[in-house]
């Protein structure tokens, strides 16, 4: 008797998938499903409870903010993005941090400035100064406490956040505008692959090989693309420019802790992340008595463990030097 058409489909099926090829493609497979299951598994940055916020005028004077779950007024983090104050976006901060600070009741913001290609220093740390004052004016809107809060960021964000740690209070008591009569000062800061000066005369002396021309401190400064830190002339006007958008030169024994990292592969001549940039700042807050931790990336097995440690900073800040 005959097998039905049926039954033979059924039977080559069955052989079909118990050869030795098919158990190879179905390896296959999985094995690409796996591979694929770390990403899936990866962090999400949580959804702010808040999204492009205006605190000015200007398209790009826009900030995210992560309430933290608390029955009390909790303290802030304030993410400034680099990008060579000409790129670069709120968007990079890190969820790890997000997750991190929010969990350990720290509110989160991250922000947006205006770029040099709309206007040069000190548009960049003005603007951040400014979104500081805003989250401040929004203490009760927000549940924020007004006295405790930190900055960092990368690059560009590192040198504001160090600029704002160390400026003198911005704040105009006796202004018309609620958000300028605010503080901008901070409890902390930190500084991620950070310049402590943007003075191309102290980079070329603490810095080897060509960091000081680096094309970003020419659009930072208004210069020309042709300018030549070696040889053009500096008048009094460029000197006094440089000298106040370097953070280090508002340092004094009042200011804010910092925690600074570096990332070993930037220590190389002519990078403008070069971890010297730490040291000059260690040894200037070092004569004053002022904390500063200085770390590099392979003191940690990971960015996140990193962050973990930033948090606790912040924390112990927080509690020993809240902000008038």
């Amino acid at each position: 008797m005959r097998p039905s058409t049926s039954a033979l489909a059924l039977l080559l099926l069955s052989l079909l998938i118990s050869s030795p090829a098919a158990g190879q493609q179905r390896g296959k497979a999985d094995g690409k499903a796996q591979n694929k299951q770390p990403r899936r598994l990866r962090a999400a940055k949580p959804k702010p409870t808040f999204s492009d916020v205006a605190y000015g005028k200007h398209q790009r004077q826009v900030l995210d903010f992560w309430q933290a779950k608390s029955d009390q007024p909790t303290p802030v983090f304030v993410w400034i993005h680099g990008g060579g104050f000409r790129a670069g976006n709120k968007a990079s901060i890190p969820a790890s941090l997000v997750q991190s600070f929010t969990r350990s009741g720290v509110s989160c913001a991250s922000i947006h400035y205006r770029l040099t290609d709309a206007a040069p220093y000190p548009a960049q740390m003005h603007d951040s100064a400014r979104a500081i004052q805003f989250i401040r004016s929004k203490s009760k809107e927000w549940n924020i406490d007004p006295r405790r809060f930190a900055a960092g960021g990368g690059s560009a964000g590192s040198g504001i956040s160090q600029w704002l740690a160390f400026h003198d209070d911005m704040a105009k008591p006796s202004s018309d505008d609620p958000v300028a009569r605010q503080s901008t000062r901070l409890s902390c800061a930190l500084p991620i692959n950070m310049q402590s000066t943007y003075d191309p005369r102290t980079i070329k002396e603490i810095i080897p090989g060509n960091a000081y021309k680096h094309p970003a401190l020419l659009t930072f400064f208004g210069r020309p693309a042709k300018w030549n830190w070696d040889s053009d002339p500096i008048d009094g006007k460029l000197d006094a420019l440089l000298r106040d958008a370097s953070p280090i030169t508002h340092l004094t024994k009042d200011d804010a802790p910092i925690y600074l990292i570096h990332y070993e592969r930037s220590n190389k001549p002519g990078n403008i992340h070069h971890s010297n940039f730490g040291k000059h700042l260690e040894s200037a807050m070092g004569k004053l008595g002022i904390e500063c931790v200085r770390k590099m990336d392979s003191d940690y097995k990971s960015m996140n463990e990193a962050y973990a440690d930033m948090v606790k900073f912040v924390r112990k800040q927080f509690a020993a030097n809240p902000t008038e």
